[in-house]
């Protein structure tokens, strides 16, 4: 009778200090879950990694029974791509190590941490690095498929704040890349995503950030196509202390919302401007409001910059279904305009909505091959999300959010965030990495040439034929 991989594992790796789980422990349902519930799958192994050591054993212990890898910092990418059936899931969780340096304004960060407890840890010291917009959401998964953020027309990505990163490749080697050593690694990995090797520990430079002043502007999903077309012309000249993100979606039924507003569809802009200045942020808010009629809420304060990192947090706790889909735009022209009108009004659930993220201001200052994030000349990045706690509604909510992204796609620049993407297919990754997708075969190749770190968007090895 053969024995199961979590029994393998248990009598084979006896230096392994962390914890493995397997489908006949009681924490098992826990150790598999991930962030969207739409995504259910049961693994042979999860391995609960400690240290740098834990994880080369693991990663050897993959490769040596040909099982499928995972590898899970937070758990939030939509498409599950950090769990698996039938393999082992690599789970960084226990690697939560946060060390501020004030002096040099760096974070070294471990590989299992969260943005909230980064963010904690920074703005202590009134300091940030650029992540994302939903605090629980890993350190890992943000940073290595790009990072865009309220931050980033200031800031630029995460990978433009990324100094070093230390990584277990597919062998079980350790090394670091940064632009002094392993540059074509280092180059990769800023935005080629989980394809190189695990993360265990990176080192971020800091900016002066603090308090922020920061929230939504609301006005009814009636006049989205008016406030898009005059967000669209609006962003690009803004300065670039002011970050701000359409959207299409609705009120949340709660504090600090009005309660004759919770539920009501809504467009608008989630505002983050740097500085406590709330004078400054009224005056550099102004030219689109002005152009507006009236909003609904105004609701733009200063707070700790950590406040609106984590302001999403309660309307998207892990266990909703979700259902993402995205795209990068140059230009936003009248009849796309329209389209987001007519989608939005539609929204199947109050949780669904559509971001446009401005990807303009430092994200400019490097050219399109300066990393592998390509897109460094489109104007914004948008994602289409369904989402409800209700399985009943997944595929309502699935529908919506091919059927809105398949009518803007026309208008797109090709490719698309790989951190917002589902399961779509390697033209679809092509795309995403434009001209710099056979460089980063190439690297692949060298670096993990059996392609054993392939449940990501994945980079396929180049071929020496």
């Amino acid at each position: 009778m053969s024995i199961t991989p979590v029994q393998a594992a248990r009598q084979e790796l006896s230096g392994f200090k962390g914890q493995l789980i397997g489908p006949e422990d009681s924490g098992y349902d826990e150790a598999r879950a991930v962030y969207n519930a739409m995504i259910d799958r049961r693994p042979a192994l999860v391995a609960r990694c400690t240290d740098p050591e834990d994880v080369a054993l693991i990663i050897g212990f993959a490769r040596d029974h040909a099982l499928p890898l995972a590898v899970r910092g937070g758990g939030h990418h939509g498409a599950g791509l950090s769990t698996c059936d039938d393999g082992v899931v690599l789970d960084l969780s226990p690697l939560k190590d946060v060390e501020v340096d004030p002096a040099t304004r760096t974070v070294r960060v471990g590989g299992g941490c969260v943005w909230g407890e980064v963010d904690r840890a920074t703005n202590a010291h009134g300091l940030a690095t650029p992540s994302g917009i939903i605090s629980t959401t890993g350190v890992g998964g943000i940073t290595l498929g790009g990072g865009i953020g309220h931050l980033t027309r200031k800031c630029g990505l995460t990978i433009d704040n990324l100094l070093e990163a230390d990584l277990v490749l597919a062998n079980g080697e350790r090394v670091r890349a940064s632009a002094d050593e392993n540059p074509d690694l280092y180059w990769a990995i800023r935005g080629g995503g989980g394809n190189f090797g695990v993360v265990t520990s990176f080192l971020f430079r800091l900016h002066e950030v603090s308090t922020v002043v920061a929230g939504p502007t609301f006005w009814p999903v009636e006049l989205a196509a008016e406030v898009l077309a005059a967000y669209r012309d609006f962003i690009p000249g803004a300065p670039r202390e002011l970050g701000g993100f359409f959207l299409v979606g609705s009120v949340p039924p709660g504090p600090p919302f009005p309660e004759e507003m919770h539920l009501k569809k809504v467009c608008g802009v989630v505002w983050c401007r740097v500085g406590e200045d709330v004078d400054a942020a009224a005056r550099d808010m102004a030219p689109l409001l002005d152009a507006l009629p009236a909003p609904l809420l105004h609701g733009p304060a200063p707070m700790p910059h950590p406040a609106i990192q984590s302001a999403f947090d309660g309307v998207y706790p892990p266990g909703d279904q979700w259902y993402w889909r995205a795209d990068f735009v140059d230009e936003i022209p009248a009849e796309a305009v329209d389209l987001h009108a007519k989608f939005g009004a539609e929204a199947p659930t109050w949780k669904s909505t559509m971001h446009m993220y401005p990807i303009d201001g430092a994200v400019h200052d490097h050219a399109p091959t300066d990393t592998a994030w390509s897109y460094r000349d489109s104007g914004w990045a948008s994602v289409f999300v369904g989402v409800d706690p209700d399985p009943a509604k997944a595929d309502v909510i699935k529908q919506w959010s091919v059927d809105y992204s398949e009518a803007l796609h026309p208008f797109s620049a090709g490719g698309a965030y790989v951190n917002m993407m589902m399961d779509e297919g390697q033209e679809r990754v092509r795309a995403s990495y434009r001209d710099n997708y056979g460089r980063l075969a190439r690297v692949k190749a060298e670096f993990d040439p059996g392609n054993l770190f392939r449940l990501n968007q994945n980079i396929e090895p180049a071929t020496s034929d």
